[in-house]
């Protein structure tokens, strides 16, 4: 994602639309930053992905992924059945292991189909996972995302609009 695309896309930092009961405080103060999500996404190893089956039903599975250029990617085999799901109907919710400092990432998977960004790619999965990963390598371009480390005073929500 260039700076260009940050700037038109850059979220709107809001607190979730939740329950009243859950507490969830009315004004803005001790809201995370985005530099919170990035700080827990990048290094993390594993993500939980799930996607869309044929009948509708949710598929959950753990992914690796890579950070680059804002946007988290991750991969698989053409013929697994998240890549089947994707062909379909491109939603999805990542998150991160922890259900305590959590990272919620909701939006639509596209295809990573430009060489070059391709090979970037490799080049991250490969620091980080100690092999190259090749394609189908997907890219979330995030509608909403939610954070939070000591839920409810902390819970944010970016929208992308």
């Amino acid at each position: 994602m260039t700076e260009i695309d940050m700037v038109r896309n850059s979220p709107r930092r809001t607190r979730p639309y939740i329950e009243d009961s859950y507490g969830i405080p009315e004004d803005f103060s001790g809201m995370l930053d985005w530099d919170h999500v990035e700080s827990r996404v990048a290094p993390a190893r594993n993500y939980w992905l799930a996607t869309v089956t044929r009948d509708g039903r949710p598929h959950a599975r753990p992914v690796w992924g890579v950070w680059l250029d804002g946007s988290l990617h991750f991969g698989g085999g053409r013929r697994t059945r998240k890549a089947e799901n994707l062909e379909r109907d491109p939603r999805v919710s990542i998150h991160l292991e922890d259900g305590w400092d959590v990272v919620i990432i909701e939006g639509r998977a596209e295809e990573v189909l430009d060489p070059e960004t391709q090979e970037r790619l490799d080049d991250v999965y490969e620091a980080k996972y100690g092999m190259r990963h090749g394609t189908p390598v997907w890219r979330v371009v995030p509608s909403k995302v939610f954070a939070w480390t000591n839920f409810p005073v902390d819970t944010t929500c970016w929208r992308f609009d």
